[in-house]
Order: C-alpha cells, then structure tokens, then sequence
C-alpha cells in the first residue's frame, strides 16, 4: 500500500477476532519500531509482545480499553536513559516512545494488521503486574490483531480540521 493511503484508511480498531498475527507480520510491525528515530540515537525504547492469556488477562483487569485484540505491545522506555533537553524541563523519553509507537502502529496498518493505541491505565499498576523494570516507564499499550467481521472506523473517524485551523505560517 501507498503510504498515503496507510495513513488515510489506517483507524483504531476496537473489536477483534481471534485471528493470531503471522510471525513475519509481527516481525516487521517490530522492525519498524526498531528503526524509528529516537533523540541522540539513544533506541531507549522497550516493546514487550504479550500473548499469553495471563497476562492479557491482567491488562484487561488494569485497563477497560482492551479490546480483545489476541496480543497486544506493551511500549516503555528507559526512564535513565534519555537526552535532556536545554534548559532540562523536558527530556525525549516520552516522544521517543511516541515516535517507536507510531512507526509500528503504521507498519501494521501496511501489513493489513489492526491496531488500537491505549493509553487509558495506570503504567505503575501495570509495571507491577507484568513485572517489568523499574527503570522503564510504559508510554502505551497496542493491541494488534484481525478487525472481527463487520468491525470499522469509529463515524467520526474522517473528520479532520481544515489545515487552516491547525497550522500557522509564521
């Protein structure tokens, strides 16, 4: 697919089947991420691919946005290993996140893969029941499957601002 065309029909999807995503098609949604850019080139990003049962189990006890997408990305970052910017009130974790998140999200959507970003949780509850490091902090969580038949964009997913409305020439 075009790229214009991935970023215009790409939507988030919240309802799936239970068709699992193919290894080669998880592979390069994951090599995608890989090769975002991230300040510095610091790559301070961790995705976690969560596919157990379990552990989707406990997600969906966290979060009431789950989906019931057959596996789902969970994207951190390594809370002490960023670029601080000038005048350190920010630093590029976050947006380095941002940035893996967005590249996979797409890359799904070229490999005809489904994708809903979720970022309504707690990321403390949810480091604690996966288990993971305290030196990362999640940004995000993804679900990633097969849209369930009949399942589409929300009605106002075509709805955008004219650019005159959301850019300045300056």
């Amino acid at each position: 697919m075009e790229f214009k065309e991935v970023i215009k029909a790409r939507y988030s999807c919240k309802k799936y089947g239970d068709r699992k995503v193919e290894a080669e098609k998880l592979a390069a949604i994951l090599e995608a991420g890989r090769l975002a850019p991230t300040a510095k080139n610091l790559q301070e990003q961790h995705v976690y691919v969560v596919q157990s049962a379990d552990l989707l189990a406990k997600i969906d006890a966290i979060t009431p946005c789950r989906y019931g997408a057959p596996m789902m990305l969970v994207i951190a970052f390594d809370k002490y290993n960023v670029f601080t910017y000038p005048g350190e009130k920010r630093d590029s974790g976050i947006e380095d996140a941002t940035i893996v998140a967005t590249h996979m999200i797409l890359a799904a959507a070229d490999e005809g893969v489904d994708s809903c970003w979720i970022n309504n949780f707690d990321p403390e509850k949810l480091s604690e029941a996966l288990g993971l490091p305290e030196n990362e902090e999640v940004l995000m969580l993804m679900d990633l499957g097969y849209a369930a038949e009949g399942t589409g964009p929300l009605p106002n997913h075509s709805s955008r601002k004219p650019l005159s409305e959301t850019v300045s020439y300056l």
